[in-house]
């Protein structure tokens, strides 16, 4: 059985994505990997020669400088890239002598919802993958009930600013934080609020619709769509292997460091492949560390904020005063950091991955969402499962070296917040063992796919 996988060209979609390629191949189902351009040689080299997925890519239309651009490599990953996937599948299948050689599945993120009509087109079976949490696709789901209540109008503008949860075990969600409305520039959010209307409909005639979670970890949004089928958390570890496909390079030297640490001591600290910290911010979160006074990670991109890799971004002195408590890194193998005993809590930007990988290894969470889905995924943290805190507050602006220092002090000394977080982790540890919920339903997918004919 060959099986197509198409991923958005964004860290957040494609490490999950790439996980369950790396699960089906185990269960000697071949993969053929497709990444646009962008990013193609990224997630290659990163994933190692032994893999036994396999990569292609292909265009996205667009020059260099355009894909940072606003605006701009979305629309061409709705656009342009699907055509593109359609010719490509033609071309396999048109030059595969043996027929297990042809794409006999598509499996597709369900963020780019116009890949389901190169499925039909294709006359193949389809899967409509979602990285993110259910809660997104719920929320989608409830767009015309949104608009009917008078809760957004037509251009998804918030109308009201009373919270919303569509069920009692959902995140409550401020009008204001809507994955599309939290996203600042309205190119982008005209794009996303079109997109996941378009997406509802869609994924309606997909054979599958599969989601990166846990029954357990959200039974309310199953329960409202029952639909979704949650075949999670999918996670390296549970391989007992290393995740692949990531976009920057790990830093090698990080889990020594944290064996040199106490247990539970550690501030771990990264806000994902995308998030940016202005210079006022970033030098505010350096002085709540070197106040907290103790030993932290912390993960900071080069393009974090600009110049964060020049010494004189930092506040002055401030390498001098943490070396030897502090260590500050470009990137991190986040699944063996979480997973390491000296790790006290977690400061994240709340990405999914993220909060999987957290709750997974059941670390405490610091939560200072940025934008989409963000906010939801906060909400899950701090409101419904209660093992986290929130920083800062939705009135934005900058969140002090005070309230950073107050916050993780706060919630290292929460006891029964950090109970809750080891009885999410033993839940999901239980989801994916083999009688879990989440084991069984990837069993009955994997059975599914292998069993797949034209």
């Amino acid at each position: 059985m060959h099986v197509m996988m198409v991923a958005f060209p964004m860290q957040g979609h494609v490490t999950p994505l790439l996980e369950l390629a790396q699960v089906l191949a185990k269960h000697d189902i071949r993969i053929t990997f497709v990444n646009t351009e962008m990013i193609h040689d990224r997630v290659v080299s990163s994933s190692g020669e032994m893999t036994p997925v396999g990569f292609v890519s292909v265009a996205d239309g667009l020059e260099s400088w355009e894909r940072y651009v606003p605006g701009k490599l979305t629309e061409a990953v709705y656009t342009v890239v699907p055509a593109k996937i359609e010719a490509l599948i033609r071309e396999i299948n048109a030059n595969s002598n043996e027929e297990e050689d042809k794409i006999r599945c598509l499996v597709y993120d369900q963020s780019i919802g116009s890949l389901q009509q190169v499925a039909l087109n294709a006359a193949i079976p389809s899967v409509a993958f979602l990285p993110a949490a259910a809660a997104l696709l719920v929320l989608g789901i409830n767009i015309p009930d949104l608009l009917r209540d008078g809760i957004i109008d037509d251009q998804g503008n918030p109308l009201k600013s009373d919270p919303v949860q569509f069920a009692p075990t959902m995140p409550i969600m401020n009008p204001k934080d809507f994955v599309w409305c939290s996203v600042k520039n309205t190119t982008i959010q005209k794009q996303i609020l079109h997109a996941m209307r378009q997406n509802n409909k869609l994924i309606n005639s997909a054979d599958w619709v599969i989601c990166n979670s846990a029954q357990d970890l959200e039974p309310g949004a199953f329960t409202l769509a029952p639909h979704i089928v949650p075949v999670g958390p999918l996670l390296a570890s549970n391989r007992l292997a290393n995740s692949a496909g990531s976009f920057f390079k790990q830093d090698s030297d990080s889990l020594e460091w944290l064996d040199q640490q106490p247990s539970s001591s550690v501030i771990y600290l990264s806000f994902g492949s995308y998030a940016m910290l202005d210079k006022a911010q970033f030098q505010e979160l350096a002085l709540g560390l070197e106040h907290g006074n103790r030993p932290f990670l912390w993960v900071v991109r080069p393009d974090a904020v600009p110049g964060a890799d020049n010494p004189r971004k930092f506040p002055e002195g401030f390498l001098e005063r943490i070396t030897g408590r502090g260590r500050i890194i470009g990137w991190a193998n986040q699944q063996k950091v979480l997973s390491h005993p000296s790790v006290a809590c977690f400061v994240s930007h709340c990405g999914w991955n993220s909060t999987l990988e957290s709750v997974s290894n059941g670390v405490p969470m610091l939560c200072w969402p940025y934008y989409a889905d963000q906010f939801i995924n906060r909400s899950y943290i701090c409101d419904i499962w209660r093992v986290g805190l929130q920083l800062g507050n939705d009135g934005g602006g900058i969140v002090t070296f005070d309230e950073i220092k107050e916050k993780i002090d706060g919630l290292l000394g929460d006891d029964e917040l950090k109970e809750r977080a080891l009885k999410l982790k033993e839940m999901m540890g239980s989801s994916v063992r083999e009688g879990g919920s989440s084991y069984q339903n990837l069993m009955n997918f994997i059975t599914w796919i292998q069993e797949c004919k034209k």
